[in-house]
């Protein structure tokens, strides 16, 4: 579902892929959150992101924003 939607958004004409914020569980942020944007995202794979600062599963995304709207929420 993740994937399908970030691929959606990727090849969007309409959509500013760079205008997204991706937050995920991180254990060395503060709050244990945190927050990349589409331009960050170098492959979006399988099972997980590849950023320019690593790897992010897709289950430890727990929103997506795009122009402040929430288009993904998981409140595990």
């Amino acid at each position: 579902m993740i994937r399908d939607l970030l691929n959606k958004l990727k090849w969007n004409k309409q959509a500013s892929f760079d205008k997204i914020k991706i937050f995920y569980e991180s254990r060395g942020c503060p709050d244990d959150m945190g927050c990349i944007e589409g331009d960050e995202i170098i492959n979006i794979g399988k099972y997980f992101l590849e950023t320019e600062k690593g790897s992010i599963p897709y289950h430890r995304i727990r929103k997506i924003e795009q122009n402040g709207k929430i288009l993904f929420l998981n409140r595990e």
